[in-house]
């Protein structure tokens, strides 16, 4: 279990979910072509639970939105580190992001995302069996 990965929550206005998914389609190819693992996003369906709370309210999404969930995998912190920086410096980024941002047109409010890198601590699979 040497993985790493960064994962993230926000609200997505749901008018622009293909918009979106067209961004967030070269941004994955992006981080894949400087080393990451896996690039993965999903869009929340059933955000009900009992004695939880829903990422809905987590990311305090309005009725017009919905929930994209999604993390990156890297082959460990030292290569994530390295694979952001990367993608950072990648000069096709600010072209793909910006748009998201523009505060008249904003379908990304980076406010409201939460992000952060997570180490490995407990993996079961039908492969690890």
């Amino acid at each position: 279990m040497d993985k790493y990965i960064d994962g993230f929550v926000f609200p997505l206005k749901r008018e622009h979910v293909e918009q979106y998914k067209l961004v967030a389609d070269s941004v994955a190819e992006i981080y894949i072509e400087h080393g990451a693992i896996e690039y993965v996003e999903f869009l929340g369906d059933d955000m009900q639970r009992k004695c939880t709370r829903p990422f809905p309210d987590l990311v305090a999404a309005s009725e017009d939105e919905t929930v994209v969930f999604g993390w990156i995998v890297f082959e460990s912190r030292e290569s994530r580190d390295l694979v952001n920086k990367k993608v950072e410096a990648d000069p096709r980024m600010p072209d793909l992001v910006a748009p998201l941002m523009v505060p008249k047109n904003q379908i990304f409010d980076a406010t409201r995302m939460a992000y952060g890198g997570f180490s490995p601590m407990v993996r079961r699979s039908v492969a690890s069996q």
